[in-house]
């Protein structure tokens, strides 16, 4: 890198395990961009789709397809985020993403007919764009090399997070006050976060990201010529895009329907403290992820992580107990967030460095793409059947999918 060293931007020659790296602040910052992200992006659709069935009786399916066209939304953009922040830089795409959460979360309360909402949710799909997986990852990718898959799985943990705190406390501040209320609130406080977290943390202009030895020496492509039309046409990149597309498609739409699906059985502040168990458990799986995250055969964890949620699913359908629920949800909660990080820490050991945020960027917009069907389908399945034993089973079928792919190592190309 042709830059000066400030204290403020990345250095090659730093000392990346020491804890006065400047790479290290801007992993907290990724971490509390992922609270936000997460919180009011991802998790926060299944407080958003109670609620407004609750005050307008929409149907599930309505309110989740409109979180799966989101989805789709947010993933056109995300193709291209790699080549976003390059261009603007960290802090205005944060700046931006803040902006369009903050928008959107304080306009849901005045939506009247189903159709603001997705409107609405086109608006926070630009902040999911510039602040989730594929953004915070490009990002640390300008700070780390040698420790960049401990920096992802730190920072990611901030998406786990959310789920443990964001949720829990929209239900509880709705109950306490009013939807409308909370929702302001938290528009404030988005904002009030993060605008000077990026500025003080970010800098102004955008960087060269640190380029390492990080690939393992059989790396598929060994070159750096990936582009993204060679990436469409790898079976090395389907094999990494492909079962996760599945399993997120599942577990995307499972936690979207996780309140509606539990609170008959639990009731609604039960079924709040089961999302809230849910991500605290991801943020277990993370740190153990991050520890071993060097060490490990990264597709054979991703599959042992995909089976143990098909046996989870497989309990919710079969118990109405609630102390048996919750500790599926647990189980199930284990390994939300690594499925989130593996494809990143996959594509990292297994293709060139150099190409890493393009290909994590495509990678991230093609799965979700895919994913962003997960809501609206299992809504659909759900309403067709008068339950959502079917959904269930839909989703134990394909993480079980998901999990014979991802054993299979192609060969390079």
């Amino acid at each position: 890198m042709s830059q000066r060293y400030t204290g403020n931007e990345p250095d090659d020659a730093a000392d990346e395990s020491a804890p006065g790296y400047a790479g290290w602040r801007v992993v907290f910052v990724c971490f509390v961009m992922a609270v936000v992200c997460w919180g009011f992006g991802f998790y926060g659709h299944a407080f958003y789709l109670a609620e407004l069935h609750r005050i307008h009786g929409w149907p599930a399916g309505l309110i989740s397809m409109a979180t799966s066209v989101y989805y789709l939304c947010a993933a056109v953009l995300l193709i291209f985020i790699s080549d976003g922040l390059q261009k603007f830089g960290a802090r205005t795409c944060t700046l931006v993403g803040t902006a369009a959460f903050a928008i959107s979360v304080s306009a849901l309360p005045f939506v009247t007919a189903p159709g603001q909402v997705f409107a609405v949710y086109l608006v926070m799909a630009l902040g999911w764009a510039t602040m989730s997986v594929a953004a915070i990852t490009n990002i640390l990718g300008q700070w780390f090399k040698s420790k960049r898959g401990l920096a992802i799985s730190l920072a990611l943990n901030g998406a786990s997070f959310s789920g443990v705190v964001v949720v829990p406390a929209l239900v509880l501040a709705t109950a306490a006050t009013n939807f409308t209320t909370t929702m302001l609130v938290s528009a404030a406080l988005i904002v009030l976060i993060m605008v000077p977290l990026a500025v003080k943390v970010f800098p102004e202009r955008s960087l060269e990201p640190l380029h390492s030895v990080l690939s393992s020496p059989d790396a598929m492509g060994g070159d750096s010529t990936w582009t993204r039309a060679r990436a469409l046409r790898s079976r090395a990149f389907w094999s990494v895009s492909g079962p996760f597309s599945l399993s997120l498609l599942s577990q995307a739409g499972f936690l979207v329907h996780l309140i509606a699906f539990l609170e008959p059985s639990v009731g609604r502040s039960a079924a709040g403290l089961a999302m809230a168990v849910t991500t605290a458990m991801a943020i277990v799986g993370r740190l153990s992820l991050g520890v071993i995250a060097d060490k490990t055969d990264q597709r054979l964890a991703a599959t042992l992580s995909l089976v143990s949620q098909a046996a989870a699913l497989a309990v919710m359908i079969s118990s109405s107990n609630s102390t048996l629920l919750l500790l599926s949800c647990a189980m199930y909660g284990f390994s939300v967030g690594n499925l989130i990080t593996f494809p990143a820490l996959i594509i990292q050991r297994e293709f060139p460095a150099a190409s890493f945020g393009m290909i994590v960027g495509l990678s991230t917009a093609i799965t979700q793409i895919i994913y962003s069907f997960g809501p609206g389908l299992l809504g659909i399945v759900r309403d067709a059947s008068g339950s959502y034993t079917a959904a269930l089973l839909l989703c134990i079928s394909l993480n079980l999918i998901a999990a014979a792919i991802v054993l299979r190592r192609p060969a390079a190309g």
